[in-house]
């Protein structure tokens, strides 16, 4: 009897964890750090509201590096935030480099109205002097063009320290039902050279 009320118990634990890990959302937040703490980081988010976030133990900190295009080659998994030109082509506000681990796909982004959100491969490079890389993923491609005027960065590991007041941050912060914000990671500015994502 005894356990049976064990395993009761710890069907339980389970569903509850299961439960406040589904109510959580991730939101986005990008920002200027305004006080740093042990355990909170509060931004002054770029719609101009004061945020407040809880910062875990092993909080992972990423530094933003410049990158230069002539650098990208075919292979490298990057991010590009795009519009569409008047022709339709994609034009590149921003690129990034991304770790194996984030999903591949074309969805819509909130850097800027309208904007997109690559995540693939590089299949091609432009070797006539254009700046234009061809993008893909599993279900399907796009060609980028890249003006000069567009970032292009590399996160670097960080750590706490880099986590300084009047610093930029690009958050993927993590919203609990009653608003509470918990930031399992951070990429913050350096250098001058800010997330740009």
């Amino acid at each position: 009897m005894k356990t049976r009320k064990m395993a009761w118990l710890a069907v339980l634990a389970s569903a509850f964890v299961i439960s406040a890990a589904q109510a959580q959302t991730n939101v986005r937040v990008r920002g200027t750090i305004t006080a740093v703490t042990t355990d909170s980081l509060s931004v002054k988010s770029r719609d101009g509201r004061d945020l407040k976030l809880e910062l875990p133990a092993d909080v992972a900190v990423a530094v933003a590096k410049a990158a230069r295009f002539e650098d990208i080659k075919p292979g490298d998994y990057l991010g590009a935030t795009t519009n569409p030109g008047p022709d339709g082509t994609l034009i590149a506000v921003e690129l990034h480099y991304l770790a194996p681990t984030v999903p591949e796909g074309h969805i819509p982004w909130d850097l800027v109205p309208g904007s997109m959100m690559t995540n693939a491969k590089v299949g091609a490079v432009a070797s006539t002097g254009k700046r234009e890389v061809v993008m893909q993923y599993k279900d399907g491609s796009h060609r980028i063009v890249v003006p000069a005027d567009a970032q292009i960065v590399r996160a670097v590991p960080g750590t706490r320290a880099d986590l300084v007041v009047g610093e930029y941050v690009f958050i993927g912060a993590q919203a609990a039902p009653d608003g509470t914000l918990r930031a399992p990671r951070i990429q913050v500015s350096k250098d001058g050279v800010k997330p740009p994502q």
